[in-house]
């Protein structure tokens, strides 16, 4: 019996990246900026491989059961072989199909695979954690998992970032900064939401009672699956993506069906998970020795602010807009803290309130920042399957992408605080909040987005949070914050009256009648008339009690809703917020990402790690080395030091015996930009660390050039130009 083969051939024009293994970081792979083609693109790409395995698959299959058979029934040895050569074809270009998919499926990191990501990743925190520029807490006790300390090179890092926050921020906008208590009591964040709803949903090893986030569990199975299952369908494969956009809104049943559905089981034991539940993340303590006065760890600076606002408005004479900062710790415990810095249960947190008229949200400098372009990621894009595009900033504003102005304005400082510190744009993107993200009560959000080998991850969120939070403690407190415009001539307006009817709410609510009563004095205009059309059409109404954290119903003969005419000398209104909030350890460590490389010893026998450190936030801004043990250098070298010292510029000297070269890639792979050798009386040589350029310099000179170039005054271009440059065939060796 004679079998024909035919053979489909398919045609692939994937590009696929080499690594330089000379010169290594993340920055050709991960986060280069999406081609002109969409998202969509790259999903029907993958698609289009996935349904072309599964066909290959079946061919294979096929042909397996076709040598069997030439086998079983006695075929010429010349069928048999010709029978098995077709088959290890085939085998070969399923092999070939699977590459392509692991490349498609790379999408985001141009292709690179996933140990390529985790081998960087891992040099990466081996070198900070080496080099003392963080590492786990209480290492001699084994450590507790999402606490860090942070060592000297870590600390002036972060203080050199916080440094810059403050004068981008702080000071460019006039800003009033405060400092509160990290403890919080109860009633305050009863009042914002954080005791009723600041939670994660968790499940528990049935048998061990180790707890796990029980998102995260779903979203590590969808990823696997996705990247290393390439017999998995295109269907499949849709569904699992449909449930990673979906995520952050399933609710405990529907994540609960979902593990049990997939099979999902606890990670280290393999053990049976109980069904989700929520989990409140802050820490709770008490306040004072009695135990009666409940409070907790805050778990954002922000609210520490709305409960000084009528103090801050006052201070800055009751004129809006303003702003109030603070920086501080924050506190999440979070169910299973993992990936580093980015996910800890003590961080720093640099949150803004900007207060503004809700009726006024231009701002005055908007044009300062309106033709910023951008990476921008919409969520009418996110949700069509496309991919972030450039956007100037003016344009997304005036089309209404952006709220206000505002809120665009903000953005566009935030991208350029983050690009200053040394963010690569090209892999810093701005992410709309989905409808399904966003609280009720928010008029729009977006989150800067940094990638690393994790994935996009979010360190800035910008969101327009409308008054919620003012309103929340006005009614909790029964303190007014509130601001006012005062009008140079009596206006006559249209006055929004709210009449509770106390005997009908008592009889209804009993002791929750004055909490009931004062959410219904409090209600916004717009949310009063919408009760009253929806009463005189239905007769009752679902009304939120914040106060209470529940809907109540309302009914038509338990308030009064009309608007009268009044002359009014000033209007009293509760302003909105604007709020970016910067989780400073993210950015740190994405900071460090993006500056680390690697490039081959002068002898290429070995790979140097670098920190490519802007001067703005390296730890250490210089190092001065005499060129070889002399006394006649050391004592120039000291006076150096004292120069720089004067200078306010940091540094480290080192009068070892350790060869010039070792010192240089010691001080590199602390992200040094500069490097002084002392190898005359009367002038040294200047290294600029990423190019290895060297310049000399007056020794009287050096200290004000160093300063100049760390300040931001002038450049290394600069320098080049107006120094001569310093060849020597021994400086690296």
């Amino acid at each position: 019996m004679r079998i024909l083969h035919t053979l489909t051939i398919y045609a692939f024009s994937l590009r696929r990246r080499r690594v330089n293994p000379t010169h290594f970081s993340l920055k050709p792979y991960i986060g280069a900026p999406h081609s002109s083609g969409s998202m969509s693109t790259a999903y029907a790409d993958e698609n289009s491989l996935r349904r072309t395995l599964a066909q290959k698959q079946s061919t294979i299959e096929i042909q397996g059961g076709a040598v069997r058979q030439l086998k079983s029934s006695g075929a010429s040895k010349s069928e048999i072989d010709a029978a098995v050569q077709a088959l290890n074809a085939l085998k070969l270009e399923k092999a070939d199909i699977e590459s392509k998919l692991q490349a498609a499926i790379g999408g985001g990191a141009g292709g690179i695979s996933a140990a390529s990501r985790d081998a960087f990743r891992q040099n990466v925190v081996n070198t900070l954690e080496r080099r003392l520029f963080y590492i786990p807490s209480f290492k001699i006790y084994r450590g507790v998992a999402g606490l860090y300390d942070y060592g000297p090179p870590g600390c002036s890092v972060k203080s050199n970032v916080l440094a810059f926050w403050r004068q981008h921020f702080v000071l460019e906008e006039n800003m009033l900064e405060v400092d509160c208590p990290c403890v919080t009591p109860e009633v305050v964040l009863k009042a914002s939401g954080h005791v009723d709803k600041f939670t994660d949903l968790m499940v528990k090893d049935e048998k061990t009672g180790t707890c796990y986030r029980a998102d995260h569990l779903l979203k590590d199975y969808c990823k696997e699956k996705l990247e290393k299952d390439f017999s998995l369908s295109a269907e499949k494969a849709a569904e699992l993506k449909h449930i990673l956009a979906v995520l952050d809104d399933l609710s405990a049943e529907q994540l609960g069906a979902k593990i049990k559905e997939y099979g999902i089981t606890a990670p280290d034991t393999k053990n049976p998970l109980s069904d989700p539940y929520p989990f409140n993340l802050m820490f709770q303590t008490s306040i004072g020795p009695s135990g009666v006065s409940p409070g907790y760890m805050r778990p954002e600076t922000a609210q520490g602010i709305f409960v000084n606002f009528k103090d801050l408005y006052y201070y800055n004479g009751n004129k809006l807009p303003f702003a109030a900062a603070q920086i501080g710790q924050a506190f999440r415990n979070e169910i299973s803290p993992r990936q580093g810095l980015l996910r800890v249960r003590e961080f720093t947190l640099a949150e803004i309130e900007h207060f503004v008229d809700p009726q006024d949200k231009s701002h005055p400098k908007f044009t300062d920042v309106a033709k910023l372009e951008f990476l921008m990621f919409p969520r009418d894009d996110q949700v069509s399957g496309q991919s972030a595009k450039r956007l100037q900033l003016g344009e997304a504003v005036s089309r209404g992408t952006v709220n206000n102005e505002t809120l665009g304005y903000f953005i566009g400082r935030v991208y350029l605080f983050l690009t200053r510190l040394g963010i690569d744009k090209d892999r810093l993107r701005f992410r709309q909040h989905l409808a399904n993200e966003m609280a009720h009560y928010a008029a729009d959000c977006w989150d800067a987005e940094i990638e690393s080998s994790y994935g996009w991850i979010e360190c800035v969120g910008i969101a327009d949070r409308s008054a919620y939070d003012l309103h929340a403690h006005s009614e909790k407190s029964s303190v007014a914050l509130v601001a006012q415009e005062k009008f140079s001539e009596p206006r006559e307006v249209e006055k929004l009256v709210i009449t509770a009817n106390k005997k009908e709410l008592g009889l209804a609510f009993k002791g929750n009648q004055k909490k009931v009563t004062e959410s219904l004095e409090a209600m916004e205009e717009k949310v009063a008339m919408d009760m009253k059309a929806d009463l005189e059409s239905k007769g009752e109404v679902e009304f939120h009690v914040c106060t209470l954290g529940k809907n109540v119903t309302i009914k038509k003969n338990m308030v009064s809703i009309s608007k009268e005419k009044k002359k009014e000398h000033q209007r009293v209104f509760t302003p909105s917020v604007i709020e970016p909030s910067f989780g400073i350890g993210r950015i740190i460590y994405c900071l460090y990402e993006h500056s680390f490389y690697t490039r081959p010893s002068k002898a290429g026998d070995e790979q140097l790690n670098v920190f490519s450190f802007p001067p703005l936030v390296a730890p250490i801004k210089c190092t001065v080395f005499p060129l070889v043990q002399n006394q006649q250098y050391e004592e120039v070298a000291k006076l150096i030091s004292k120069s720089l010292t004067a200078a306010g510029i940091s540094h480290k000297i080192d009068i070892t015996g350790t060869s010039i070269g070792k010192r240089y890639a010691r001080t590199d792979e602390l992200g040094v930009p500069f490097a002084i050798t002392v190898d005359s009386t009367s002038s040294v040589t200047v290294r600029e660390r990423d190019s290895k350029d060297q310049v000399r310099v007056d020794v009287e000179k050096v200290a004000s050039v160093v300063r100049e170039v760390t300040d931001g005054v002038s450049t290394w271009a600069d320098v080049l130009k107006m120094y001569p440059l310093h060849s020597s065939e021994t400086a690296e060796e």
